[in-house]
């Protein structure tokens, strides 16, 4: 029932953001050097590796590292990247991942490839099972601000009380958040 929700929502969403999706790859295109997307290896299901796309909002020599990593991240921010990640407008082209079924518009957030111990403790715990999702309720709890345990400890919560319902208060707590701009560092 979630995959069939995932498609309808998928495509509803698809239908409704051609036109800001067109709009944002030509500012993505007109703001800076390189590639329109940039394509992500993430951990899925399973501890499956796959591409994630996200409109890039970092410069093309950025390291390919988790952007808390960075000494200073803003030094490596497009033109239109700060603003396309407090809008969260980077994430559109993740719908491309939900119809193919590497993510779920909710799940604990895919994590990068390199991101070992993040990796191991949702191991331990059996949250590599969920597909990862567009978002989280680790995501409506803290967004960028939360340490690794407490992250891991808001998708094991996840992983015990999944439901639709549970799904679809995650996803209007998401609107709002990212309306409000809340729990985003750069």
């Amino acid at each position: 029932m979630k995959r069939c929700f995932d498609l309808l929502l998928a495509l509803c969403a698809a239908v409704m953001l051609c036109l800001p999706v067109l709009l944002v790859a030509v500012a993505v295109r007109l703001s800076s050097r390189g590639p329109v997307l940039y394509w992500s290896d993430r951990v899925g299901i399973h501890n499956r590796i796959f591409r994630m796309p996200k409109f890039r909002s970092m410069r093309v020599d950025t390291p390919a590292v988790a952007t808390h990593l960075l000494s200073d991240p803003k030094q490596f921010l497009t033109p239109i990247g700060s603003f396309l990640r407090q809008s969260s407008l980077d994430e559109l082209p993740q719908l491309w991942s939900i119809f193919k079924g590497d993510m779920s518009f909710v799940g604990p957030r895919p994590a990068l490839f390199n991101q070992n111990d993040l990796i191991a403790i949702r191991t331990e715990l059996g949250i590599d099972k969920l597909r990862p999702g567009l978002t989280g309720w680790a995501q409506i709890n803290g967004r960028d601000e939360l340490p690794i345990p407490q992250k891991v400890q808001l998708d094991y919560e996840y992983l015990q009380r999944q439901s639709l319902v549970f799904d679809l208060k995650i996803l209007v707590l998401t609107f709002y958040k990212v309306l409000s701009k809340d729990g985003i560092t750069h």
